[in-house]
Parts: structure tokens; C-alpha cells; sequence
């Protein structure tokens, strides 16, 4: 761990000169790659890291090094041009979806890095819908033009097919394959020509003849997508005036922000080839902190007023904690964007979600495992804190007397879980430490214990999520754990609209307990989540007790009729009541409420759900019908096949239960040469004969 002594002083930061952005992407597009190139032409670091080998500056976990995989996003700055690039590295694999989702929460910009054989993949999909989420502006990166099969107007294609997305081309490449060997800026109406295959750095040279009426027409291509996103510019491409490249550049970074064109770049970042032109771009097109809109938050004494803070250091500070991590030399971490206001070491601020006060013993600026110590920071920076004992993932940090509770940021649910104890009673003890540290960093890992086995229930997002955790464990805290088989996370619904009745009464000395209520419980959509609404009026039942009953509804609907999985996709309307004056009481309404539940789920046709993940596997053509054999007996719907050069792309639903190990077998039955990417779509009923199998679990 290196650890820088200087300490930066407060000077301020011109914030038209910061970037904040990610780099997002499909796993194996070469994020990781591009980042390290970044780092190595902006004078960060002076040997460049390789993933293969296990040097990269920003993968610098042990797991990631051996995986050749991003678990964790990481954080770091570099300068180019007079500009400050602060970037976040995320990971490509699903199970880690939560880094990428907190990332974008926090960023101004990001670069999405495309293969160019493959073009936009389903994880490239992930990403850019939790990107449109947080209307994130981006440039598209085409890397590995120099693999085989690289076709770059393919993968500009793919983003209008697959993403729906205005991706205009403001570099094309010289060459594909082993022949590329530099690209064309279609703004500069330059060539950066790379004139060896070992070549570091480029030349910078007029258009080539046999290039420049491809390029002509390509600049024309861009002139017109941009005109139609700037009046003033329409105008004079009808009137066949010249546009300048400064009138371009400016309207293109409008509609850029404005995430009405999505600029393509283009290159081979594993050889060096246009991550100078990249950087370019970020600079020039992607937004800083001003350039976005304030943030919007809400008053946390009353959340119907809104509030909005402006990047200004003369605005109140607002920052948002985006990510916890242990540090083996410091302890506990806590990475916060700022937004506005100013942040300073051994200040006490107030965090608006837990209402208490904190207290910021050191600032940090983070470069992947090393860092440089500050003593303040200011709107758009993106800092780590220490001393930081409360604050957790998703809550705002804010001044005391002028506070601002910012949108949280939300996480998928876990689809799979195991079971954890550990190997010795020494074991014991640090396993419970282990756990706690680690669902602190992570919001996607649920600990949770067994009532009736005693056991230690770990919940995430996959096989690979749940095997880091129980690695980390092992390696950062010394735990041996036994791990149980994967269980998955089933729900259940109605399939009908059933109706029954709640009555609770107990008379008991004194005072007794009554309550009562009919719940028509109907089923919705698919992520529908589970609604409570109520068709009689005040008259019938005191309002008082609505919110009880929805809370008993809410409460008993954690737990099933039919294996005891969470209930979803229902509504429960309630239909009728009474009650009594004395014995009447919100309690009593809360087990109406849970027994009305329970009846009317019963008589409503119950469903067990399981969830349903999108897969594609990429295999060699002559493994296909041995690939769709296997995907057949694992009950398995194809939804389509396609040629992709020498291999065969296969597009499917399959059942979460079913993929257990799916990764051994695919490789053992093609040797090794498939491969693969899942996500999870949606939740559907369970066959009966797998629904016997699950409740007789």
C-alpha cells in the first residue's frame, strides 16, 4: 500500500476544468485496459500494468489479479491538458452490478467501452439502462480493433439496433485487424497514424488519399446529426455555409450533455492506439460539474419541500457517501462525492439519514490502493473520509443548520443464497466481524441467520458474488467457512383475486383486543412489487387504523403460504372493517391485517415464482447442437441464434436453479472455447414438479 505524506492544500479548483467519469462496459471489453493506458499517457504511473500478467494499478485486489476480473470499483486522478480527470473503474460481471449502479450515482460522464466484434453485449445493456437512469452523458470507446473479426461499423450499428441510442462516429479507424493502424478525427480532420506495430505514440498527419473521402463522408454524417440538435447550425448546413471545427465541437458537447448524441471513438487500448484521442474527447465533450444541473434533494424534517444545491462553495455543503471500504492500514473508508458547499478534515457535519452529527477526521484522495492526504475539498471532487463511524452507503452528509436528505441510491435484491459456519469455535467469532465489515461495503450481500438450523444465511447476486465474499473471508479475515449448496431466492403471488376476512378477538382481564378487516388481495404485473390501497371510507373504519393494516399486510407478506418466500406482483385492497370503540387498538388491526393475508392467499391460487436469467453463450459453430442439448435439459427457452464471424450466438431464458456450475460444463463440452454472460430479466412461475422438490426442501 503506498501512502503518500504530502498534503494537498485547499487551493481551489476551477471546476470548469474537472471531469468526473467511468469507465462501463460488458465484461472482457477491456475497461481495466483503458484505464491503465489512461493512467500511463497522463504521467500517473510509469510502467504500464497488464491484466494478463497481474500488474494492473487498478485492480488492485489479489482476487482480481488471479481472476483477471474487476470485483471492486476503484477510484483515481489524473491530469490531462490542464484538466482534472477524477475516474472510477467499475466492473464488467453482473454479480457486481451494485459498484456499477453507485458509480453512476455519482459521476458526471462516462465511457462506455464497446468489443468490436461483439458490439453492444447484454451486460453493455445493463450498464447503459442504469446509465439512462442516472442521465449520465457518454462517449462510446470501440475497442481491440486490432482482434480478428474487429468491425467497427458493426459495433456502431449494434448501439442503434440493440440501445436505441443517436451514436455518431467522431473518429473512424484507420484499418481492422492486424492492419489497423491508427484512426481519423473526423472534428480536427486529422489522422493519428501509429507507424510501427510497436508504436507507443502516435504521429499526427493530414487525411491519407485512400482515406479521405470515406472520412469526407463520415464528417458529413456527424455535421448533419449535430445540425439537427442545434437551430443555429441547421441553418447554415441548409445554407451550404462552412461550419468551423470550433462551432462543431461546441454543439457537439451541447448535445452530448444534453444526451441527445452519444460521440464514437475508437482504438486499441491493449496497444496503445487512441487513448490520447480519447482523453481529447473526455475533455471536450463530456460535462463537468457545472454543466450538470444542480442536485435535487429533499428537506429531511418534511420531504414534500424540495431543495436543490448548486456546485459552488458558497452553497451549503451537500455530499453523498457512495461506497465503504476496509482499509488494512487506516480502517474504515467512506468515498463521498461532494456537490456543493466545502468539506474540511476535522470538521463535524450531519448526516440527515441516521440524524446525528459526524465528525471528518481525515480527507483522502484516492489513487486505486495509494493515496494523498487534503485538507479540504469542494463540489465535484470526489474524496475518501476517515473517522466516519455511522454514515453507510447511499446517505447524505450535509451541514447541520441547513440540511438536505439527497435520493438514495437503490440496489437490486439478492437472487441467491448460501449457507456459512465456520470450520472451528475460534472461527467463530471472527466470522461474525468478517460479515458485518463486509455487508458494510457491499449493499448487495444480505447476512441473515436460520431460526431453525442456527446457520448463517449469505444472500447476493450470484456464484461469483457469494465465492468472493467467502474468499475475502478467508484471505482478509483469516475465517475458514464451510459453504452450503446455493439456494435461491424464489417468491411467490396469487395467480387469482381472492377475498377473505381478519378478526382478532381477545378478551382478556381489563382491556381486551379487537380488530377486523377483509383484504381482497389481486395479482399485478411482473415487478409490480406489492401495492396497498383501501376502497372504504373513514365512516366504516376509523383512518387510524389503515396504515396498521397495511403494515400487517406488509409485514405477514415477507412470508408465503407456500414454502415461506417473500409474496410480490400483488395488490391488497382492503374492503371492510369495524371496530371497537374501547378494545379496538393498532395491534389488534395488524393481526387482522396478517390473518386476512394468510386466508385470502390461501383461496387465491398460490404461485411459487423463480427467477428467470437472459443468457448468451458465444460458441464455436461446431459445438452448437451439443451447447443447445445442454441448455434444453436445464429447461432452458431460446429466443434467438445468429452468426457472429466463425462463432454461433445463442440468446436464452433460463431458470437461475439451473445454472449451478453451468460455467465447468459449458467449458468441459466445447474444451474450454464458449463462453458466456448471464443476467437476471424476470421472475416466472415454477413447474409443479420443481415446486414439489422446493417445498420438500
Amino acid at each position: 500500500m503506498a501512502i503518500s505524506m504530502t498534503t494537498t492544500s485547499a487551493k481551489k479548483t476551477d471546476l470548469k476544468k474537472v471531469r468526473n467519469i467511468g469507465f462501463i462496459a460488458h465484461i472482457d471489453a477491456g475497461k481495466t485496459t483503458v484505464t491503465e493506458r489512461v493512467l500511463f499517457f497522463t504521467g500517473e504511473t510509469y510502467k504500464i500494468g497488464n491484466i494478463d500478467e497481474g500488474t494492473t494499478v487498478m485492480d488492485f485486489m489479489s482476487l482480481e489479479r488471479e481472476r483477471g476480473i474487476t470485483i471492486g470499483s476503484a477510484a483515481t486522478n489524473a491530469q490531462w491538458n490542464g484538466h482534472q480527470v477524477n475516474i472510477i473503474d467499475t466492473p464488467g460481471h453482473v454479480d457486481f452490478t451494485a459498484e456499477v449502479e453507485r458509480s453512476l450515482r455519482v459521476l458526471d460522464g462516462g465511457v462506455v467501452v464497446l468489443e468490436s466484434v461483439s458490439g453492444v453485449q447484454p451486460q453493455s445493456e445493463t450498464v447503459w439502462r442504469q446509465a439512462d437512469t442516472y442521465e449520465v452523458p457518454r462517449l462510446i470507446f470501440v475497442n481491440k480493433m486490432d482482434r480478428l473479426g474487429a468491425n467497427f461499423n458493426y459495433a456502431v450499428q449494434t448501439v442503434h439496433d440493440r440501445l436505441g441510442a443517436n451514436a455518431v462516429p467522431i473518429q473512424i479507424p484507420m484499418g481492422a485487424e492486424s492492419e489497423f493502424h491508427g484512426l481519423i478525427d473526423l472534428v480536427a480532420r486529422k489522422a493519428y497514424s501509429y507507424e510501427t506495430p510497436e508504436a507507443i505514440e502516435h504521429v499526427i498527419t493530414e487525411i491519407p488519399d485512400e482515406y479521405l473521402e470515406a472520412a469526407m463522408e463520415a464528417r458529413q454524417n456527424l455535421i448533419e446529426k449535430v445540425a439537427e440538435t442545434d437551430d443555429e447550425l441547421m441553418l447554415k448546413f441548409l445554407e451550404e455555409e462552412e461550419i468551423t471545427d470550433e462551432e462543431l465541437k461546441i454543439s457537439l458537447r451541447r448535445a452530448t450533455i444534453d444526451l441527445k448524441i452519444f460521440p464514437v471513438c475508437v482504438g486499441s487500448a491493449l496497444r496503445h492506439r487512441g487513448v490520447h484521442p480519447l482523453l481529447d474527447a473526455v475533455v471536450d465533450y463530456l460535462p463537468s460539474p457545472i454543466d450538470v444541473q444542480g442536485i435535487k434533494g429533499v428537506d429531511p424534517s418534511d420531504e414534500s419541500v424540495e431543495l436543490e444545491r448548486k456546485p459552488s462553495v458558497d452553497d451549503p455543503l451537500a455530499a453523498l457517501a457512495f461506497k465503504v471500504v476496509t482499509d488494512p492500514h487506516v480502517g474504515r473508508l467512506v468515498y463521498l462525492r461532494i456537490y456543493s458547499g466545502v468539506l474540511e478534515a476535522g470538521s463535524t457535519i450531519y448526516n440527515s439519514a441516521v440524524k446525528s452529527r459526524e465528525r471528518v477526521g481525515r480527507l483522502m484522495v484516492m489513487h486505486a490502493d495509494s493515496r494523498e492526504e487534503k485538507k479540504s475539498a469542494g463540489p465535484g471532487e470526489i474524496v475518501a473520509a476517515i473517522g466516519l463511524k455511522a454514515t453507510v452507503t447511499g446517505q447524505t452528509l450535509c451541514a447541520q443548520d441547513s440540511q438536505i436528505s439527497l435520493e438514495q441510491i437503490s440496489f437490486p435484491d439478492p437472487v441467491l443464497s448460501v449457507a456459512v459456519e465456520p470450520k472451528t469455535r475460534s472461527d467463530q467469532e471472527k466470522m461474525s466481524t468478517a460479515l458485518v465489515r463486509l455487508s458494510d461495503e457491499d449493499p448487495t450481500l444480505v447476512v441473515s441467520s436460520d431460526e431453525e438450523s442456527g446457520q448463517v444465511i449469505l444472500a447476493g447476486m450470484g456464484e461469483l458474488h457469494l465465492e468472493v465474499i467467502v474468499e475475502r473471508m478467508r484471505r482478509e479475515f483469516n475465517v475458514d467457512a464451510t459453504v452450503g449448496a446455493p439456494r435461491v431466492a424464489y417468491r411467490e403471488t396469487v395467480t387469482k383475486v381472492a377475498t377473505a376476512q381478519g378478526k382478532l378477538v381477545r378478551q382478556t382481564g381489563g382491556h381486551g383486543q379487537f380488530g377486523d378487516c377483509t383484504l381482497r388481495l389481486e395479482p399485478i404485473d411482473s415487478g409490480g412489487g406489492l401495492l396497498f390501497e383501501s376502497e372504504i371510507t373513514g365512516s366504516t373504519l376509523p383512518r387510524e387504523y389503515f396504515r396498521p393494516i397495511e403494515q400487517g399486510f406488509r409485514e405477514a407478506a415477507r412470508s408465503g403460504v407456500i414454502a415461506g418466500y417473500p409474496v410480490v406482483d400483488m395488490k391488497a385492497v382492503l374492503v371492510d372493517g369495524s371496530y371497537h370503540e374501547v378494545d379496538s387498538s393498532e395491534m389488534a388491526f395488524k393481526v387482522a391485517a396478517s390473518m386476512a393475508f394468510k386466508s385470502a392467499m390461501g383461496k387465491g391460487n398460490p404461485t411459487l415464482l423463480e427467477p428467470i436469467m437472459k443468457i448468451e453463450v458465444v460458441t464455436p459453430s461446431e459445438f452448437l447442437g451439443d451447447v443447445l442439448g445442454d441448455l434444453n435439459s436445464r429447461r432452458s427457452q431460446v429466443q434467438s441464434m445468429e452468426a457472429r464471424g466463425e462463432a454461433q450466438v445463442i440468446n436464452a431464458f433460463i431458470p437461475l436453479a439451473e445454472t449451478f456450475q453451468y460455467a465447468t460444463h459449458v467449458r468441459s463440452i466445447t474444451t474450454g472455447r464458449a463462453s458466456f454472460s448471464m443476467e437476471l430479466d424476470h421472475y416466472m412461475p415454477v413447474p409443479k414438479s420443481v415446486t414439489e422438490k422446493v417445498i420438500g426442501n
